[in-house]
């Protein structure tokens, strides 16, 4: 497994990042707690999750309780006050098992939190952060035009925006501004949802960019062992990869 810097968090992550959020839909035969522990054996350190989902919250938090301290855990909120936001902390750091969130992000489309602000969203979230209740701050939004505020504002150590082989030109500018301004990039729903069937292609697409770390929702083993598998054995990109990546984003765009 590749470990790469989180932008300005410093955080080192896997290059592959384990998205946590649909682990409610698991069936008992593929076992939650079963692939989350394969994929840490794996080397996978990065577990996304969100206080939305409180179940799979939940649930990840169960499966990483003895190796908590091994993994790098990151949440998400959309509290409107600052108050809120520390009720919605101490919820997830119970569900969690743990005394501190290495990546609390604030979830939003047409909002973002700045200093000073009445609402005192982004202050709580530094004193939180100089609390040690929280260590790095970052942002999720599917809004490019918040997302690109966020990086120019320089208040955020990380994004985490939809990313895949169908995205526009303007997302790909997107992750290379955050690169040029050491903003880490998460990217989410790699497979557009469930839209791109061809992981490889998907995979080889995002592999290109090195400081996009992919956020995979696993659902059952054999999403699992894929992932991990092209993550050992990356598709080669040559001519004829290009040719089918372009194929794919013209079939979409």
């Amino acid at each position: 497994m590749e470990y790469v810097r989180l932008g300005k968090s410093g955080l080192m992550v896997s290059r592959v990042a384990f998205g946590s959020m649909r682990l409610v839909n698991v069936s008992k035969e593929d076992d939650s707690a079963i692939l989350i522990r394969k994929a840490y054996d794996s080397g996978i350190n990065f577990f996304d999750t969100t206080r939305r989902i409180q179940d799979s919250e939940k649930i990840l938090g169960d499966a990483i309780y003895d190796i908590k301290k091994n993994v790098i855990l990151a949440t998400t909120t959309t509290a409107f006050t600052g108050n809120d936001i520390r009720n919605e902390l101490e919820s997830s750091l119970m569900s969690l098992h743990c005394d501190s969130i290495d990546l609390y992000q604030y979830e939003t489309d047409v909002f973002l939190p700045f200093p000073g602000f009445r609402d005192k969203i982004y202050d709580t979230l530094v004193a939180l952060k100089n609390e040690n209740k929280i260590k790095h701050i970052g942002i999720v939004t599917t809004n490019i035009d918040t997302a690109k505020k966020a990086v120019l504002s320089g208040l955020y150590e990380t994004i985490q925006f939809p990313f895949s082989i169908v995205s526009s030109e303007a997302v790909i500018e997107l992750v290379k501004m955050c690169d040029e301004n050491d903003v880490g990039f998460i990217a989410m729903q790699p497979l557009c949802g469930g839209v791109v069937q061809n992981i490889p292609l998907a995979f080889g697409f995002l592999h290109q960019y090195e400081n996009v770390i992919p956020l995979w929702g696993v659902q059952n083993k054999n999403e699992l062992e894929q992932i991990l598998y092209f993550n050992e054995h990356p598709p080669v990109v040559d001519e004829k990869f290009l040719q089918d990546v372009e194929k794919e984003r013209m079939f979409f765009n």
